[in-house]
Parts: structure tokens; sequence; C-alpha cells
């Protein structure tokens, strides 16, 4: 299965979400990519849409080396084995996790612009992606989502492989992914356009969405 670029993903996402068309539902994208997807689920369940940044935590000298991943709340989550390989304590990774998290609130005012975090108690949550690779990062989103006590987490993603489906499909109420192949070299090979995503786009769907609710039109 292949999508044209992520507003198609999105669109063929969201005839899968229909069922959680209701006024209890909020959408959170992962920016970049993810807004794009996010935004046509929104835009057919009428749900808002809004965002939630978890970003990797790299190695001291090798920031590409995954050690774990932090949330927007501090939440944490890491890899033991890695940190017993490198011999890392517990404070440095707090450490390393602060410099992360600096970033993450840095990329929220840009996208929030003044508009404050949702309330997700009692709520029908939808993650979503364009896609997953590991699924490492987005475990770190899914223990900070469940900390705010949603009605349901849902995560949803257009691609994603088998062996990451199977890990993630316990931590969430509702797992839903349209392409689990079994051969996966990265998202983008699944996107006939995957096109780097701008921090002006994802404002510009953000807002969309967020008049489209202060207005209260339809």
């Amino acid at each position: 299965m292949f999508f044209r670029d992520r507003s198609d993903a999105g669109i063929k996402l969201a005839s899968v979400l229909k069922k959680y068309n209701s006024k209890n539902t909020i959408v959170l994208g992962i920016p970049r990519g993810g807004i794009v997807v996010a935004a046509e689920v929104a835009k057919l369940l009428e749900a808002p849409l809004d965002l939630i940044i978890p970003r990797k935590i790299g190695a001291p000298h090798n920031l590409e080396v995954a050690i774990g991943a932090v949330a927007p709340d501090g939440t944490i989550i890491t890899d033991e084995f890695i940190l017993k390989a490198l011999d890392l304590s517990r404070e440095q990774v707090e450490n390393l996790a602060a410099s992360v998290s600096q970033e993450i609130r840095r990329r929220e005012s840009l996208y929030r612009k003044g508009k404050s975090v949702p309330d997700l108690r009692g709520k029908s949550v939808i993650v979503i992606d364009d896609g997953i690779a590991t699924g490492f990062t987005i475990q770190a989103a899914i223990k900070s989502i469940r900390k705010a006590e949603p009605f349901r987490l849902i995560l949803a993603v257009p691609v994603m492989p088998s062996d990451t489906f199977d890990v993630l499909k316990d931590m969430v109420d509702n797992l839903i992914c349209m392409h689990k192949p079994e051969y996966f070299l990265a998202v983008g090979q699944f996107y006939s356009d995957f096109d780097q995503t701008t921090d002006t786009e994802v404002v510009r769907l953000l807002e969309e969405n967020n008049n489209k609710f202060k207005t209260g039109s339809s």
C-alpha cells in the first residue's frame, strides 16, 4: 500500500476512524509530518486538532544513538540495555533529557502561538503520525498521555513495520495501522511525495482548525 502524500494518507486514515466522530474526541498530531495527516482526520471527524512532541534522547557522544525519549511533560523512557552498555547514570540521562525538553518547549511555543495545552481527561484521544519505524519515541508520548487520564487512547498511523505494531498494540486501547509491511526500510518508502513539512505549514494547519472551533463553524 502506497500513499500519494501525507494528505492522501490522512484522508484514507480518516475513513477508518469514522466511528470516533464524537464531541469527546481530540486529535493529536506529531510534528511535523504527522500534523498534515492529523489535520485531515480532524477535518473529517470535526474534532479539535492539537499536538504532542516526543523527542529522542541521543547518546552524549553520538546524538544519532537513541538512549531514550522524552515527552513534553518530562516523561522519560530509556533503553536500559544501551544505558548499561554506555555506563550512563540516571543523573546523566536526566541532564540530557532536560536539554531535549528545552527544544520541545521551543517548538511548542512556535506552534501553539500562546494556545494552552488541552485537557485530555475523559477524552477520546487519537494520536497520529505519518508513520512509525521503531516506535521507541512514541512510547514516551503514550506514557505521558496516559497520565492525563483520557477515556481512551487510540494510536493511528498509515504505516509501520509489523514487529513495531506487535510492540505497541498493548500500550494503547486501539492501534490502527493501514499497512504493516514485513519489509520496511523507512516511512518515506511508502509515499510518492514525502517532502519535509515546514514549520509554517504546521502553524497554518493548527490555526485553521483552531479558528474553525472558535467560530463554531462546521
